[in-house]
């Protein structure tokens, strides 16, 4: 089933077209995002989930956002490669994710990914793939895709 069919548009977030924008937008200076500095640590996540969404988009895909209404539950990303791939964004190598293990829990036969600062690795049904092998990985499987 089409995961358009489950599209619902009260339910959103917005991006912009460019990291850069985004850093503009909020006065942010580049120097004390690049830098470890607690100040930005909020905002270093917004900027993570910015640059994987623009990272998706220039793949040609289409990313989708998923929240459940019953429960704090959110998933920043969702894609669908053939199969769905729900995706979680993490701005450090902490790779805790409740809403990601309880959506996966509840569907045994799904494969989640998480795009952060640690290295390459799989857990159970989560794959871990660094942020600068994003695009790579995406396409990796948009070519999967057409094979099938």
């Amino acid at each position: 089933m089409p995961l358009k069919f489950y599209e619902e548009f009260n339910a959103f977030k917005l991006y912009l077209l460019d990291l850069g924008l985004l850093g503009a937008m909020v006065d942010a200076p580049a120097k004390n995002i690049l830098i470890g500095d607690n100040v930005f640590k909020e905002y270093k996540g917004a900027f993570t989930e910015q640059y994987v969404a623009q990272q998706i988009v220039a793949c040609n895909v289409t990313p989708k956002y998923y929240n459940n209404e019953n429960s704090t539950n959110e998933i920043d990303f969702v894609v669908q490669l053939g199969n769905v791939y729900p995706i979680e964004v993490k701005a450090e190598e902490n790779l805790k994710s409740k809403s990601m293990n309880t959506l996966l829990n509840e569907n045994e036969d799904m494969e989640g990914w998480k795009f952060s600062m640690s290295t390459y690795r799989t857990f159970k049904q989560v794959v871990n793939i660094p942020l600068y092998d994003v695009d790579e990985w995406i396409l990796m499987y948009k070519e999967k895709m057409l094979e099938i």
